[in-house]
């Protein structure tokens, strides 16, 4: 072979293997969350069993205690407007950071509904929270939620779901090789996640369906470390499945449920509701008729109108028990 096509050979054989880790050398120096970075973040940390959790706990001391739990890709201030809602009510809200999101940790490992319902065992025990609680779930947050309940219903006073994911399996071929084909899908997601990402980002900041900083909050979770394989982790855990048996267990348990819906939501679509009922009948079902996905910062008033006639009002409320 002549020297100009063995250089040839060459170059493309060094341009194939740089295509193929660029997108793992790219993660790989990515800036890690740190000490560093959380100083100007507001609320507290707390070191627990497989990491650091960002939260905030606000409210009045003796109000009745509401955990939100945010979803696949929007961190804790996700939940501000709502948070605000409702603590001007006079409940006690806490809000907390998944793990691979905002300013917790990014611990390797399958993020399926063991890990989640540790993460949040954990957070309760640090903060000494030791009554039950309203637990609210918003997208993947909603199978977390269904899921802590189901393994631990004396904890939870009643269940509130928005856009709740847990019903159908979302799947598509690319779907389907990111979860099941291991090291090749970590590499379809490494590579073509982040512009899909900013994709969705940018069409809700055109759309002006949510303020500059969720939108930009949800952005700058790409410029971190361990973001993405947390996305991954989870896609392949508490969302790979749908959570039919946790729904039968609140059943049987009686748990009281409100599900919310946005009729123009084409991410988790209104219609999945056929399936929440099927297994609990005891759900109710409320369906905003001109809302999208982002229930919890775009139709905040409407939401909180749902959440405070579903849950007692503080005021009538023995901050413990339902009447």
């Amino acid at each position: 072979m002549a020297q100009g096509g063995l250089l040839i050979v060459v170059f493309v054989v060094l341009a194939i293997g740089l295509a193929i880790a660029a997108p793992f050398l790219i993660e790989h120096y990515r800036p890690k969350m740190s000490d560093g970075r959380r100083g100007s973040a507001p609320g507290q940390f707390a070191e627990l069993s497989q990491g650091v959790t960002h939260f905030h706990l606000r409210g009045p001391s003796d109000g009745p205690l509401i955990v939100c739990v945010h979803g696949l890709t929007t961190p804790s201030f996700v939940w501000e407007p709502l948070a605000k809602g409702l603590v001007r009510l006079g409940f006690r809200v806490l809000v907390y950071d998944l793990y691979g999101r905002g300013y917790s940790d990014r611990p390797e490992g399958l993020h399926d509904k063991a890990f989640f319902n540790t993460q949040l065992n954990d957070l309760l025990s640090r903060i000494e929270i030791e009554d039950p609680f309203h637990l609210i779930g918003y997208s993947m947050g909603g199978a977390i939620a269904t899921g802590f309940a189901a393994a631990h219903p004396a904890k939870v006073r009643r269940l509130v779901l928005l856009a709740s994911a847990g019903a159908k399996l979302r799947q598509t071929p690319l779907l389907k090789i990111i979860r099941e084909r291991g090291l090749l899908g970590k590499w379809l997601m490494l590579a073509a996640y982040p512009a899909q990402l900013r994709r969705g980002i940018r069409a809700e900041r055109e759309a002006m369906t949510a303020s500059p900083e969720i939108t930009q909050g949800q952005e700058d979770q790409l410029a971190f470390q361990g973001f993405v394989p947390a996305v991954l982790s989870s896609l392949r855990g508490i969302m790979s499945r749908p959570m039919e048996g946790e729904h039968m267990a609140l059943r049987q348990a009686e748990l009281p449920i409100i599900a919310i819906w946005g009729a123009e939501d084409d991410v988790i679509p209104a219609s999945t509701m056929g399936n929440f009922a099927s297994w609990n009948r005891g759900i109710i079902h409320e369906v905003l008729e001109d809302a999208g996905h982002g229930l919890p910062y775009t139709h905040t008033d409407q939401v909180l109108a749902h959440i405070t006639e579903f849950l007692p009002a503080p005021e009538a409320d023995d901050w413990g028990h339902d009447p």
